[in-house]
């Protein structure tokens, strides 16, 4: 083995012990290495996207490895789909569905769904949205799509969905007008939810967020039987009566083998605009308390922050209109903490086990 093979392994080993820090473990056998006596070439291949993350893990590289080479980093993924709850069929054109659900209304979901999967869709990855809230749909609004807006329809039975800012969207709202109640009973309106799901030509998709309506009625019991969930996301605020509603949801979930993969806690704090002092106006550390009573991953905290609310009023989300600030940093990482847990916790739940033999 020449000395630039032998230098070659020693830093593949220290590659692979490097901390993912979205696991929070060993990055592993996920690194190819190259490189000749004035170049260093690496490729990382994740089960998650993360292409938002390069510039820090070039830091990570270059300061473990200690080398003065020219290096060239690519990060790339590799998202499979993954099983779901009574092993359902798939979705075409859909790898994997996470539901984004709340015990109760204005704990900011809806808000929270389209910045996620934006920023999901800024990591690299193919992203929907469906907007499963049938009586009061949001989703058309706070992506800017013009009043009006209808879905192009293939073969007089598929629905094309709109797009923006990269993100495939189908929502309530563009069946209807604005100023028309959906004065449905519940059996009419899981229909529709299922007709506008399962009769829209997704575009090879690897997370489709489906923005729940609030609490555990007939949309989510519909949605639990009858579409494959990969895994849901609990959004609260710290309040304890959001969490205590929250707490009905990932019950519900459980009940229904549908794995939490996290809880984002959202209005964590409010920021002054005028001096900067942060104040816990809902509580302290409900998010994480929730979390921890319940054994998932709190993954992101966000701020009670105007900038949010007016950008989303405007159609122009935080994260495309603001992709610079602490607060898009916050939902890039939610995003990343959110691929890589669920690629994580799909490895651990089909890990072989081990067979014994014995003469009894």
């Amino acid at each position: 083995m020449s000395t630039l093979d032998e230098l070659h392994a020693k830093q593949q080993t220290i590659l692979a012990e490097l901390i993912d820090p979205n696991t929070q473990q060993a990055y592993g056998d996920v690194w190819q290495l190259t490189g000749d006596d004035t170049r260093l070439h690496l490729r990382l291949t994740l089960p998650y996207p993360a292409q938002q993350q390069q510039a820090e893990l070039e830091q990570v590289v270059q300061t473990a490895l200690h080398d003065s080479r020219e290096l060239t980093l690519e990060v790339e993924h590799e998202i499979s789909q993954y099983t779901t709850q009574g092993n359902l069929p798939g979705l075409n054109g859909v790898k994997n569905v996470i539901a984004v659900a709340s015990g109760k209304g204005g704990v900011g979901k809806s808000t929270t769904t389209v910045n996620l999967a934006l920023a999901m869709a800024r990591e690299g990855a193919r992203v929907g949205i469906l907007d499963a809230d049938i009586y009061g749909p949001s989703q058309g609004m706070m992506l800017g799509f013009a009043d009006g807006t209808r879905p192009q329809v293939r073969d007089e039975k598929f629905f094309i969905p709109p797009s923006a800012h990269g993100v495939q969207v189908m929502s309530m709202a563009f069946l209807t007008t604005k100023d028309t109640p959906v004065a449905w009973r519940g059996p009419m309106v899981t229909g529709a939810l299922m007709q506008i799901l399962t009769q829209t030509d997704w575009d090879d998709l690897d997370y489709l967020f489906v923005d729940m309506p609030p609490g555990t009625g007939d949309i989510q019991l519909t949605l639990s039987q009858k579409v494959p969930v990969a895994g849901s996301v609990i959004v609260t605020t710290p309040q304890d009566i959001a969490l205590l509603d929250a707490r009905r949801g990932i019950e519900m979930f459980n009940k229904v083998k549908i794995p939490v993969l996290g809880v984002v806690e959202n209005m964590s704090t409010h920021i002054c605009s005028n001096c900067g002092h942060h104040e816990a106006i809902f509580g302290d550390e409900g998010g994480a308390s929730l979390a921890k009573e319940y054994g998932v991953n709190v993954l992101g905290k966000l701020p009670l922050s105007l900038s949010i609310r007016e950008q989303s009023d405007l159609g122009k989300p935080i994260v495309v209109n603001s992709p610079d600030s602490d607060v898009t940093g916050i939902y890039q990482s939610i995003a990343r903490q959110l691929g890589a847990t669920l690629a994580r916790q799909q490895e651990q739940q089909f890990v072989m086990p081990t067979i014994g033999m014995s003469d009894d």
